[in-house]
């Protein structure tokens, strides 16, 4: 394993993220510690526990209750169409 600094990781931090995506083992000393950059695969499945603790089941109510507000406000014309320009999004 290529042990830096955090000082030499930063001035070509990315040759050493290249590195480590292509499998080699990078680590950056950090106090008595060191800590490894590594590729990581990240699937959409498991985002939503992740990132906010829900389970596939809470995922699934999240979506509905979020498409029955969308048709909503739709019905309602208090929510606009992106179509791309986003500086239509500005106030």
């Amino acid at each position: 394993m290529k042990t830096l600094t955090i000082t030499d990781a930063r001035q070509n931090l990315g040759h050493w993220l290249k590195l480590a995506a292509n499998g080699e083992e990078v680590g950056v000393i950090v106090g008595s510690d060191i800590i490894a950059l590594r590729k990581v695969n990240v699937q959409a499945a498991d985002y939503a526990y992740q990132e906010y603790g829900l389970s596939p089941l809470q995922v699934q109510e999240a979506e509905e209750c979020i498409d029955a507000k969308i048709k909503a406000e739709r019905r309602a014309k208090t929510v606009k169409e992106f179509k791309g320009d986003w500086r239509e999004l500005r106030g």
